[in-house]
């Protein structure tokens, strides 16, 4: 077979190997507003739910409103950081939101689901969680790379 023929199979190799990688990563994922903790002051989670339910009904300003009180209340509250966040991303403050993501990432360094959130990975810089390496697709044998009649098309390598 000629070189072409190999260089066309190899461009349609990669490009099916490109859209199967690619295609899983379009999935869309729901946003949700996190609880109060435990530990959250009384004042703090009234105004947490409050805004959660204001969220749910699809009022972000009302909610964002209620959020800012929650922080003001009690500022180490991760969880209304977060909901702040999610907030501010459905107004179109993206700058703001990136902030918040981060302060409640800083605030919960164990909390799953905020480090986990696709927001703080698009905003944050969170490396992505461990995973076995994938296997590389087979790839058909190029005997004579470079050789006459390979990839190279002529002799000596080139």
């Amino acid at each position: 077979m000629n070189g072409r023929w190999w260089i066309s199979m190899l461009g349609w190799c990669l490009l099916l190997w490109g859209v199967a990688g690619c295609a899983s990563d379009n999935k869309p994922v729901p946003l949700v507003v996190l609880e109060p903790p435990p530990n959250a002051q009384e004042q703090a989670r009234t105004l947490l739910l409050e805004g959660n339910q204001r969220f749910g009904e699809g009022q972000w300003e009302a909610a964002r409103r209620q959020f800012e009180a929650a922080i003001d209340q009690q500022p180490d509250l991760a969880e209304a950081h977060y909901n702040l966040a999610l907030s501010l991303e459905r107004l179109g403050d993206a700058a703001n939101a990136k902030k918040h993501y981060i302060e409640a990432a800083n605030l919960a360094p164990g909390h799953k689901v905020i480090w986990n959130s696709p927001p703080l990975r698009r905003y944050g810089n969170v490396p992505d969680a461990p995973q076995q390496p994938a296997a590389a697709p087979a790839m058909p044998a190029f005997g004579g790379i470079g050789g006459p009649g390979g990839l190279g098309g002529g002799a000596g390598g080139y």
